[in-house]
C-alpha cells in the first residue's frame, strides 16, 4: 500500500516526559538504571586508581590525597547508597530473570534471594580476612 496518496493521518502516541513518575513500578526501575550511572563512575575511579598504581607510588599516593576531597567523600557516599541499593533491586529481580526448579516445583523467590545475602556477606567476610 502507497501511504503517499493516503489522506489518512498515522497514531502517534503522545509520550510525556514525566511517564515514568505515574506507575511505581516504572519508577522504581528508572530509579534502579540511574543507579547504574553512579556504579559506573565508581569503576571508572577505581581503574583511574588502578593506573595510578602501576605508575608508580607517587602518582598512587596523589590519587589518594585527591580521594580526600571532600566532593570526592560526598560522591563515594552516593556511590556507596546507589551501589546497595542496585544490589538490593538486582537481588530482588535475580529469581524472575532466573527460574529454578527442582523436578517440576518452581523454587519460591525468598529462599534465592537469602541464598545471594548469605553468598555476599560470605565472600564479604573473606575479603575481610583476607585483608585484614
Amino acid at each position: 500500500m502507497n501511504n503517499e496518496n493516503s489522506k489518512r493521518k498515522p497514531y502517534v502516541r503522545e509520550m510525556k516526559k514525566d511517564w515514568w513518575l505515574k506507575n511505581a513500578f516504572y519508577t522504581g526501575y528508572m530509579i534502579r538504571e540511574g543507579t547504574s550511572l553512579f556504579v559506573s563512575i565508581y569503576a571508572v575511579v577505581l581503574m583511574w586508581g588502578l593506573l595510578r598504581l602501576v605508575q608508580g607510588p607517587d602518582a598512587f599516593n596523589a590519587w589518594l590525597e585527591s580521594l580526600q576531597n571532600p566532593l570526592a567523600i560526598l560522591f563515594h557516599v552516593i556511590a556507596l547508597a546507589a551501589c546497595l541499593f542496585h544490589a538490593k533491586t538486582w537481588f530482588a529481580l535475580a529469581p524472575k530473570a532466573m527460574r529454578i526448579f527442582k523436578g517440576d516445583q518452581l523454587i519460591p523467590e525468598k529462599p534465592i534471594v537469602l541464598a545471594q545475602y548469605v553468598a555476599l556477606a560470605v565472600v564479604s567476610a573473606l575479603v575481610l580476612i583476607i585483608v585484614a
